[in-house]
């Protein structure tokens, strides 16, 4: 993301760029109704707002939720003080996210602890195919010891 100066007012182009989004991902969150930007002829104009929006609506899919999820969320904040429910049913949605969140993070845990301990198997599984040095030495001697028996034969049979 290119950092800059906040400003009032972006392009489709401007937004894109700044979120490091393509301005097919911008039209697609507008079709959705995330992000409203105004037109002037026609061309889209995004504020301040729509570009806070995004950053929202980014951070919500990093972490797993569904567009219709952020879009209610959105929502929460246009509501009055009247509406405890909708607010209480928010906070359930982000706390159950939380605990699917952290659910998978342990199950990640798990699953990297089994992969290391994979490895550490089949890295001692290696090491063991590679005789010891005293094996190495004995059949180092024995190959020595043939080798003069060989030659004793050989030199014996042409005589």
């Amino acid at each position: 993301m290119t950092e800059r100066k906040s400003k009032a007012e972006y392009t489709i182009r401007e937004l894109a760029d700044r979120f490091d989004v393509t301005a097919r991902t911008l039209r697609f969150y507008e079709q959705k109704g995330l992000l409203s930007p105004t037109r002037r002829g026609s061309t889209r104009v995004y504020s301040a707002a729509d570009a806070a929006r995004l950053d929202l609506i980014l951070r919500g899919r990093r972490v797993g939720f569904s567009l219709e999820e952020i879009k209610e969320m959105q929502e929460i904040e246009r509501l009055d003080e009247g509406s405890r429910m909708r607010l209480e049913t928010a906070l359930e949605r982000f706390r159950d996210r939380i605990a699917t969140l952290e659910r998978q993070r342990r199950d990640i845990d798990y699953a990297l602890a089994e992969l290391t301990a994979g490895c550490r198997w089949l890295e001692e599984k290696i090491a063991d195919r590679d005789p010891p040095e005293d094996i190495k030495r004995r059949a180092r001697a024995f190959e020595a010891l043939a080798a003069a028996r060989l030659n004793d034969w050989t030199e014996g049979a042409s005589e």
